[in-house]
C-alpha cells in the first residue's frame, strides 16, 4: 500500500522534522526544489544536454519559494530563466529563497503571450498543497498563456487544485487542460488520486525530500489513513477441495435480462470460488442453462424461495442486483438476503445496480444493511442512495479543503454500516471504521476501455468471489478492484466487458499467489 496524504498531515510530518532539529524548512524547500528539476531532467534526457529556456511562475508562500530554488538551479545550470512573482512573499523561508535569487523578478502583470512565444519550459509554483481559497480568473490567464506551446511542470500540485479532494477551488470557471508533469514530495496526496487531480497532473513523479520514515511512521500509527491499493496477495490456492474456497450465489433477473448476473458468475468463479450458483426464475432457466457450463443453475421464484437455498449454509457468499430488475420478486430476494437466519452469522453480501435502487427506495431495506454488506454504487445510484452526501460532494468547491469522495464514501459507510465501493477512476472504498483506500486508475494505471457496458457486473462478480474465499469485505473490495483495473489494462483498448474475466488469469500469473 502506499499513504495518501491531506496537506495537513503532510504539514505536520514537515514541522516535526523541523522542531526535531533533523532538518530545516530551508533544506526541506532546497531538496524540493532540487527534486523537480532532477524530476524534469529525468522525464525530458535531452534537456540536461544544452541550454534552454524557463519561465517560474511563483507564488507568495513556500510554493513560491520552491519555484525560486528551481530557477536558481536552473540557471547554475546555465539555462535562460525569467522569474515571475505574484506579489511579495509571506513565508520566511520563502523570502530567503527568493533573496538567492539573483535574476529580475517581475509582477504577473508583465506576462504577455510574447513570453511563451518560445516555448520555454514553465514552472508552475504559484500555489501548491496549502491553497484554502478560491482562485480568481487572473491567476488562470498566466497559465493558459503558457498552455497552447509549452510543457508545464507543476510543483507539488497544479495551481487551483485540493490537496484534499482533488477538486479545483475556483471562482467561476478554471482550466480544464491537464499538466505534462507533476513532482511532488515526500507523500502523495489525496488529491493528485482524486477527482480533477488525477486528470490535471499529467505524469506525476514522487522525490523524496528525508522525511519518508515519518510518513512510513505516521502509517503504523494511524489506521484510518488513506492508502493507494496495489497488488495484492493471497489469491494462490493450496490444499483442499472447493467447498474450502466458498460457494457464491449470484441472483438473476427474469427471461432475456440474465447476462449482466451470467457475467457476474463467470467472474466470480475465475476469481477462485470454490462453487458458484446462478439462482434465476423458473421462465429463465434453459436460457441460463445454455450459456453457462462450470456455473450451477437453480430456480428462485421468489423471496421464500431464497430462504429455502440459504438453509444451506455452505453458500457463504451472495450477489444481488446484476440484471435483477426491479419489480416485486427483485425486492423481496434483497430483504430475503438481508433478513438472514436466526443462529447464522449475516452472510457477505455484495448488493449492486438493481438492489442499490430498491434499498433507495425501501428505507427498510436500507436499515437491513448489516457489516458483512458491500454496496458498489456509481455516481448515479450513490446519489439515488445518499442524497444528501452527493449534494455536497456536488456543490462547487470554494474553499479547501474542499469535501471529497473520500469524504462522501466515508460518511456514506457510517451511515450504512458496512463496506461502500464508490465507482468510478477514482474508486474509492471505505467502512464503517472510516478504514479507507483510494483504487487510482489513473496515471500508469490508466484504463479508459473500463467505461464500457457490464464492467461493473464483473466488479461485482470478483468482490463475491473473494468474499466466499474467505476475504474480509474491506479487502475483498480494494482486491476486486484493483484485479479488474489490471485486467483491463492487460486486456487493453477494444475490451468488452466479457473480456475481463477470461483476462483475469492472465493478470494472476503475474502476481505472487
Amino acid at each position: 500500500m502506499t499513504e495518501l496524504l491531506t496537506a495537513a498531515q503532510m504539514r505536520a510530518i514537515e514541522a516535526a522534522a523541523i522542531g526535531s532539529g533533523e532538518v530545516t524548512g530551508l533544506d526541506l524547500m532546497e531538496r524540493a526544489g532540487r527534486g523537480v528539476v532532477e524530476a524534469v531532467f529525468a522525464e525530458w534526457p535531452e534537456l540536461p544536454a544544452g541550454s534552454f529556456r524557463a519561465v517560474v511562475l511563483c507564488g507568495p508562500g513556500n510554493n513560491g519559494g520552491d519555484g525560486f530554488v528551481v530557477a536558481r538551479l536552473l540557471k547554475e545550470w546555465g539555462w535562460d530563466v525569467e522569474v515571475f512573482a505574484l506579489g511579495s512573499t509571506t513565508t520566511p523561508d520563502a523570502a530567503t529563497m527568493r533573496a538567492r535569487w539573483t535574476g529580475e523578478v517581475r509582477g504577473f502583470g508583465a506576462l504577455t503571450w510574447e513570453t511563451f512565444a518560445a516555448a520555454p519550459l514553465v514552472f508552475d509554483a504559484i500555489f501548491g498543497t496549502g491553497l484554502t481559497r478560491s482562485i480568481a480568473p487572473g491567476i488562470w490567464g498566466a497559465l493558459e498563456m503558457a498552455r497552447p506551446n509549452c510543457r508545464l511542470v507543476a510543483v507539488d500540485i497544479p495551481t487551483g487544485i485540493c490537496a484534499d479532494s482533488g477538486r479545483y477551488l475556483a471562482e467561476g470557471e478554471a482550466n480544464d487542460w491537464r499538466f505534462d508533469l507533476t513532482v511532488t514530495f515526500g507523500a502523495l496526496k489525496l488529491g493528485h488520486h482524486l477527482d480533477a487531480g488525477a486528470v490535471m497532473c499529467g505524469k506525476l513523479r514522487l522525490v523524496p525530500i528525508g522525511v519518508e520514515d515519518r510518513v512510513a511512521s505516521l502509517a503504523r500509527k494511524d489506521s484510518t489513513l488513506v492508502e493507494q491499493t496495489s497488488a495484492p496477495s493471497g489469491l494462490g490456492k493450496r490444499l483442499g477441495h472447493k467447498f474450502g474456497y466458498g460457494h457464491a450465489l449470484i441472483l438473476s433477473g427474469g427471461s432475456g435480462h440474465g447476462g449482466a448476473a451470467r457475467m457476474t458468475s463467470r467472474s466470480a468463479l475465475r476469481i477462485g470460488a470454490g462453487l458458484v450458483t446462478l439462482a434465476c426464475p423458473p421462465e429463465a432457466l434453459a436460457e441460463n442453462a445454455a450459456r453457462l457450463d462450470a456455473v450451477m443453475l437453480k430456480t428462485v421464484a421468489d423471496g421464500a424461495g431464497l430462504e429455502a437455498i440459504l438453509s444451506d449454509t455452505r453458500i457463504n457468499a451472495l450477489c444481488l442486483g446484476p440484471g435483477l430488475g426491479l419489480d416485486g420478486r427483485a425486492a423481496d430476494l434483497v430483504r430475503a438476503a438481508l433478513a438472514g437466519q436466526v443462529g447464522v452469522k449475516p452472510r457477505p453480501t455484495v448488493l449492486d445496480a438493481d438492489a442499490l435502487t430498491l434499498i433507495a427506495r425501501d428505507a427498510t431495506l436500507f436499515a437491513s444493511l448489516h457489516p458483512a454488506c458491500v454496496l458498489t454504487p456509481h455516481g448515479g445510484e450513490f446519489a439515488r442512495l445518499f442524497p444528501d452526501i452527493a449534494t455536497k460532494l456536488e456543490a462547487p468547491a470554494t474553499r479547501g479543503p474542499a469535501y471529497s469522495k473520500v469524504d462522501a464514501t466515508r460518511e456514506a459507510a457510517a451511515r450504512a454500516g458496512c463496506v461502500v465501493l464508490f465507482k468510478g477512476a477514482d474508486t474509492v472504498v471505505a467502512s464503517s471504521d472510516g478504514t479507507c483506500a483510494i483504487n487510482s486508475a489513473a496515471y500508469d494505471r490508466a484504463a479508459p476501455w473500463l467505461a464500457t457496458a457490464g464492467s461493473g457486473d464483473v466488479l461485482a462478480g470478483f468482490i463475491t468471489g473473494l468474499l466466499a474465499r474467505g476475504f474480509a469485505p474491506q479487502q475483498a473490495a480494494e482486491t476486486g478492484a484493483w484485479l479488474h483495473v489490471e485486467a483491463a489494462r492487460s486486456f487493453g483498448p477494444g475490451l468488452i466487458a466479457e473480456d475481463l474475466p477470461d483476462e483475469l488469469p492472465k493478470v494472476l500469473r503475474t502476481l505472487t499467489l
